[in-house]
């Protein structure tokens, strides 16, 4: 299998200009965001819906990560709050502690973000995998197989080796809640 075409367009809901998600980082969300996030040492950050996200690559309401910590705001979507903190699970530590708005890295390592966040999703109560590959087809992710889901089903399994070579996931694909140069 080769490398998925991750390629992430920037497309917008026509309504009200915001990106196109149902589930966002609301309170109900928020507790078991950050119960998943502390598992991997991940700091969450959580400004008001009118308050400035620090570190956001696509801009705001997405998610933001400067260093180690999520920046997110009410209307974030999950999908974005989980694609950041992925790559702070996917970085190198060096890379993790200096890292400011541009998470970096090459092709395959954002393949295997999107990937983990995906089984990420399957930890978060009300939300779930196929909810979250719907958002993502919904933002504009953009995979050569035409959806997240026949993506992460048929031809991801490069992500998934290059998760377990850095040992983020087991030999079954279990997430096992450690960032990347953890021993």
């Amino acid at each position: 299998m080769g490398t998925a075409d991750t390629s992430v367009t920037d497309e917008r809901s026509p309504d009200a200009g915001q990106p196109s998600a149902r589930h966002r980082c609301t309170p109900g969300h928020l507790p078991a965001l950050q119960e998943l996030l502390g598992r991997f040492g991940i700091g969450l950050a959580v400004h008001s819906e009118d308050g400035h996200l620090p570190g956001s690559f696509w801009g705001e309401p997405e998610a933001g990560i400067v260093r180690g910590t999520l920046h997110v705001r009410p209307d974030t979507p999950v999908h974005s709050a989980l694609h950041e903190a992925c790559h702070l699970i996917c970085m190198d530590p060096a890379r993790r502690a200096g890292v400011h708005t541009d998470a970096g890295g090459d092709d395959l390592e954002e393949s295997a973000v999107c990937r983990l966040q995906v089984l990420l999703a399957g930890h978060l109560p009300g939300i779930g995998r196929a909810a979250l590959m719907d958002d993502m087809d919904a933002w504009g992710y953009s995979f050569r197989l035409g959806s997240t889901s026949a993506w992460f089903h048929e031809d991801s399994g490069d992500a998934d080796a290059w998760l377990r070579g850095h040992g983020l996931v087991d030999a079954d694909g279990r997430v096992r809640f450690r960032t990347r140069g953890q021993p």
